[in-house]
């Protein structure tokens, strides 16, 4: 039986975990949940599976819930309290499924408390991923990846000796734009953005996804958890999202690993690993399926793919000013404060005035990511 705890149980990376859970209660055992402020749906969550401990970002809402609770149950509120939660003693895998920035401090704290890590966020990992790796090998903790693609690399490069990879083909389905001209992209609206033609996401990864930068997100995440060069890694267009990743070694053969378009699958493997979990999740069918589909992405129309590289090659504080422009970007576009194709627009400005630092402290990182978004809502306003 393992215990873990599941950052972000009321979003849909939160809500699958705990289904791969359900489906094997005799594998896996919920010892605490962690959400922003739905304290709606963590409600019915205590309720079925129980935890020990809880966590509710939103102060305010935490008291409510401490209403509603049994006393029996420990409720940790604020980012400090998501920071304290993540050290209990009877936690084994603390699974990331919370977005953004927020989830650095936290991820820190379970790494150094000897936390295996099944990791949904990327973002974290963008900001400082060098760290984050180093303290990990230090702690002897592994981190194990629960997105798709990340996981379809992990697989694939199991067994295999790094020096032997070629390339790493990332693949993206290319999102609800990939057959609309650029000039269509400046008077798209937020239902556009949000209607994902393959995966149900939480609405700032769609966004991310619409406009490739969480393909830029993934690169980086990618160096920094197979410890490989950035020109090694390319993007490539796959639309049926069945191949959710390839590996080119140096003697020509390709690894891919293909699954249906679910969640749960990356998931349970992450949870379960090193063992394979037999269950009724959906499946490829071969015999139906007629043809994939590859194609180059294109930089002129999603500017965010070509951000995300050049940090990835300067990286220093960079990927982190990238990825909270980005965010205070998305947070405008969600708000209708700026239109979609403004997101890149932000981003590169704020990039370009950034003046870099090459081997960073996390102390620098944070004063990186602080001043980015200060600068971001400064571009905004000016651009607004």
């Amino acid at each position: 039986m393992k215990n873990i705890a599941v950052l972000g149980s009321s979003g849909s990376i939160g809500a699958s975990t705990l289904d791969v859970v359900r489906r094997f209660p005799g594998s896996f055992q919920v010892v605490a949940l962690a959400v922003n402020s739905d304290i709606d749906s963590l409600y019915k969550q205590i309720k079925e599976f129980k935890p020990q401990n809880v966590c509710v970002r939103d102060e305010c809402k935490a008291r409510l819930l401490a209403k509603k609770i049994p006393s029996s149950v420990k409720i940790y509120c604020g980012e400090i309290g998501l920071e304290e939660l993540v050290k209990d003693k009877s936690i084994d895998q603390v699974v990331f499924a919370v977005s953004g920035a927020a989830a650095l401090g936290p991820l820190i704290s379970a790494i150094k408390s000897g936390k295996d890590i099944a990791l949904a966020n990327k973002e974290a990992l963008v900001m400082a991923g060098q760290i984050i790796m180093r303290l990990a090998l230090k702690h002897k903790v592994n981190i194990l990846p629960i997105d798709s693609e990340q996981s379809a690399i992990w697989q694939a490069l199991l067994g295999q000796d790094q020096a032997s990879i070629r390339s790493i083909y990332l693949t993206a389905s290319g999102g609800p734009f990939r057959n609309v001209s650029k000039r269509k992209l400046n008077s798209v609206t937020i239902n556009n953005v949000l209607h994902h033609p393959r995966w149900k996401m939480g609405k700032k990864i769609t966004v991310d996804s619409a406009t490739l930068m969480n393909k830029g997100l993934e690169i980086l995440e990618a160096m920094f958890l197979f410890n490989v060069e950035v020109n090694k890694i390319k993007v490539l267009i796959h639309p049926e999202a069945l191949i959710h990743s390839m590996i080119e070694f140096v003697d020509g053969v390709v690894m891919a690993q293909l699954s249906a378009t679910d969640m749960r699958i990356p998931i349970q493997y992450a949870l379960a690993y090193p063992k394979r979990l037999a269950n009724q999740l959906p499946r490829i069918d071969f015999y139906s399926l007629k043809q994939l589909h590859f194609a180059k992405p294109n930089y002129n129309k999603f500017p965010c793919l070509g951000l995300a590289y050049q940090a990835a090659r300067q990286l220093g504080c960079l990927p982190a000013v990238l990825n909270a422009a980005n965010e205070v970007s998305v947070e405008k576009f969600l708000k209708g404060s700026i239109k979609f194709m403004t997101i890149p627009k932000v981003v590169e400005k704020v990039m370009c005035k950034h003046r870099n630092l090459a081997n960073p402290s996390l102390s620098d990182i944070m004063q990186a990511d602080a001043w980015a978004r200060q600068e971001a809502y400064n571009v905004v306003g000016r651009l607004g």
